[in-house]
C-alpha cells in the first residue's frame, strides 16, 4: 500500500484507523498527533510532507465542538477552514490525494429525508458552516480529493454520544433526551475501513460522498438502545 500520514490522529477517528491499520497489517501509516502536527502552521507542515513523501493524506483534525463553536468561531474557522485549505495547498503542489472528513452539519438540521451529495447544503449553525467551508476551500484547490461526509460517529475513543450516556447514566438518576432530532448513527470503526478500502482500491473517482451505517433513529431512540446493550 502506498504511504498514508494521517492528521488528528488522538481524535476519535484517528484511533479508529490506528486500530483498523494494525488489524490489517498496515505498515506504511504514519499518524501525526496535533502537538507534532498543527495543520495550521503551513511551513511545519512543508516540512512534513517533504519528510515524509506519503502518496495520501487523511485529515482527521477537526473543531467538534458543536455549541462551543458559536463562541468560539474564529477558532473553528480556522481549524475546520483554514487547515483544510492548507493542507489541500500542499497536496495539490505535491500531487498527493487529501482524503477529508466533513459531516452532515453542513445541512439545516429540520430535514427528514435521506440526503445525498447533491442536496444543497444549508448550515444553520457555526460549526457547519465551518466544515463547509473547509469542503469548498478543499474542491477549491482542484487537489485530488475524497471528502467523506459522515454522521453521529461513535466508537469506544473520543467524545462521542454513546460514551456520554454511559457517563451520564452513571452520574443521574434521570436524563432527557431530545427524540425530535433524527440521523444515522455512524460506527467509527466502520468508516475507518471506508477509507482504507478507498486507499486501497482507488479508482481516482475523486469528489464529494456521503458515509454512514444503515437506518435512521433519533437520539432518544439511540440513547435508549445504549442502555439496552
Amino acid at each position: 500500500m502506498s504511504k498514508i500520514i494521517v492528521f488528528g490522529a488522538s481524535g476519535q477517528l484517528g484511533q479508529c484507523l490506528k486500530l483498523v491499520s494494525e488489524q490489517q497489517n498496515i505498515s506504511d501509516i504514519h499518524f501525526l498527533p496535533e502537538e507534532q502536527a498543527n495543520i495550521l502552521d503551513i511551513s511545519g507542515l512543508e516540512k512534513i510532507f517533504a519528510s515524509e513523501k506519503p502518496a495520501y493524506c487523511i485529515n482527521c483534525a477537526a473543531y467538534t465542538a458543536v455549541d462551543k463553536a458559536e463562541d468560539e468561531g474564529d477558532l473553528a474557522k480556522k481549524i475546520n477552514r483554514d487547515g483544510a485549505a492548507n493542507l489541500a495547498r500542499i497536496c495539490k503542489q505535491t500531487g498527493i490525494t487529501l482524503i477529508h472528513v466533513s459531516t452532515d452539519f453542513v445541512f439545516a438540521g429540520n430535514i427528514t429525508k435521506l440526503l445525498n451529495e447533491n442536496d444543497p447544503a444549508e448550515p444553520i449553525n457555526v460549526y457547519g458552516l465551518t466544515k463547509l467551508e473547509g469542503e469548498q476551500a478543499i474542491i477549491d484547490s482542484a487537489c485530488n480529493h475524497y471528502i467523506l461526509r459522515t454522521s453521529w460517529l461513535y466508537s469506544e475513543y473520543g467524545n462521542n454520544f454513546v460514551k456520554t450516556m454511559l457517563r451520564l447514566g452513571i452520574e443521574k438518576d434521570e436524563l432527557r433526551i431530545v427524540s425530535d432530532q433524527i440521523g444515522t448513527p455512524t460506527y467509527g470503526v466502520d468508516l475507518a475501513n471506508c477509507i482504507l478500502h478507498i486507499i486501497k482500491n482507488d479508482m481516482h473517482q475523486y469528489g464529494l460522498y456521503h458515509y454512514s451505517n444503515e437506518g435512521v433513529t433519533s437520539w432518544y431512540d439511540f440513547a435508549k438502545a445504549v442502555f439496552d446493550i
